[in-house]
């Protein structure tokens, strides 16, 4: 074992991971990247499969950013943003806004903190227009949100969120759009529509109670890259106006193109009353998030009472290393045709996964923009594990979702990082029980 991972085994507490499991599956060691690939410290290089926990898009060392973030670093690192401004975050306030659709931005430091804020933000608005009792929030069945204890009450992954119970406010879940949960004969849309009627059974009932609706756009990562029809996304916008419920849309994994759109919500052609924004943002360099709203929500907050003011803050909201970094992920959009070329590496990636696709243990074989999923039928328990470190073994990171096996690579993957993928898909599926 290398000196950096007895190193971080002894001072180190890794996220979401059990530390005694790392006494036999020790953290590789990254010393460096480039483009879509990661180096460790034993000079062997794995394919970036899943964008190092789905922030990377334009792959490491970017020479763009890199230039960005140095060029801003000789003006101004850091400044309180209670009280100033800079070009960089005003900057893309705007660009964001314009992209969205939504008027206001206030930014935050990670996804959660986004969740926090929307779920704050859809609170307050309530209690200042004189509606005290919208005070509970729904959220999709499997959903994730993150794991600060706003964002965990309106998440429904057991393994984060059943510790933690007594701490959490009450929420409730409507049933998910999931697609592998639709009955045998029923089609995508189908099942989508009568999840929606669901959630109009509950509405109906709960409306002058409930304050917003949370959910992630298209694909539910943490359920295993869960994917639905779109038509339920156009369902939950026209319900939440017909009840007058807050629709907030987490953004944080599927925005940036990841689902082959700028935006998930694209697809449906809605407009949420919040956007949470992170991840991808900074092109993986950086952390920041961002919720946007709409001049209905901003102007409920804009009094002569402070209290009436939105009194939430992060030391490094609006970091202009970091919103630097995100203007020059938007340039990059703009001047690369990033979502044009990422449809045809999808096309080209789907064809080397077809082998894949017709391989007798998968199951729900599944694909959106630039994330690929499937499950492994007859999974013994320790699957990811092991799936982990096969591939690993071939050059590539991935990370398992228990029995989902799933690729989410930066957009500067070639062929060459496309076929390993392949490959090891197939000697996962072949080789690990």
């Amino acid at each position: 074992m290398s000196s950096l991972q007895d190193r971080s085994r002894h001072f180190l507490w890794h996220p979401c991971t059990q530390m005694k499991n790392l006494e036999t599956v020790p953290p590789l060691a990254i010393v460096r990247g480039e483009g879509a690939w990661l180096f460790d410290d034993a000079g062997n290089r794995h394919v970036d499969a899943i964008s190092s926990w789905w922030v990377n898009l334009f792959g490491h060392a970017n020479p763009r950013i890199n230039a960005a973030i140095i060029d801003q670093l000789a003006k101004i690192e850091h400044v309180i943003l209670a009280g100033c401004t800079h070009e960089p975050v005003v900057e893309l306030s705007e660009r964001l806004s314009k992209l969205t659709g939504l008027s206001h931005a206030f930014f935050g430091s990670d996804g959660a903190s986004a969740t926090e804020i929307a779920l704050k933000m859809s609170f307050h608005y309530w209690r200042n227009t004189g509606q005290t009792g919208k005070t509970q929030f729904i959220s999709l069945q499997n959903g994730y949100h993150g794991e600060t204890l706003g964002a965990l009450s309106v998440t429904d992954v057991a393994l984060f969120k059943d510790q933690y119970a007594p701490l959490l406010r009450h929420s409730v879940q409507m049933p998910s759009p999931d697609i592998r949960l639709a009955e045998g004969g029923e089609s995508t849309e189908a099942f989508a529509l009568r999840c929606a009627e669901a959630l109009e059974d509950y509405l109906r009932q709960h409306a002058e109670t409930t304050a917003a609706f949370i959910l992630e756009p298209l694909v539910q990562g943490a359920a295993g890259m869960a994917m639905y029809h779109p038509v339920y996304l156009a369902r939950a916008r026209e319900l939440c106006t017909k009840y007058r419920v807050h629709l907030i849309a987490d953004e944080i994994a599927v925005g940036f193109g990841r689902t082959g759109t700028m935006f998930a919500c694209e697809q449906a052609g809605v407009k949420p009353d919040f956007i949470c924004l992170s991840k991808g943002i900074t092109g993986g360099y950086l952390s920041l998030s961002c919720v946007l709203t709409t001049d209905e929500v901003y102007l409920a907050f804009y009094a002569d009472e402070t209290a009436k003011g939105f009194l939430h803050s992060h030391s490094y909201t609006g970091n202009p290393l970091a919103c630097r970094a995100a203007l020059a992920v938007l340039d990059t959009f703009e001047q690369d045709k990033v979502l044009e070329n990422n449809r045809l590496k999808a096309n080209q990636f789907s064809q080397l996964l077809d082998a894949v696709k017709q391989h007798r243990r998968v199951k729900h074989f599944r694909h959106l923009g630039m994330i690929w999923a499937f499950d492994v039928a007859n999974a013994a328990t320790g699957f990811s594990t092991r799936a982990y470190q096969a591939a690993l073994k071939t050059g590539v990171l991935l990370r398992p979702i228990g029995n989902t096996v799933y690729f989410m690579p930066p957009y500067v993957v070639g062929e060459d990082e496309m076929t390993k993928m392949a490959l090891t898909a197939q000697i996962i599926l072949d080789e690990v029980e």
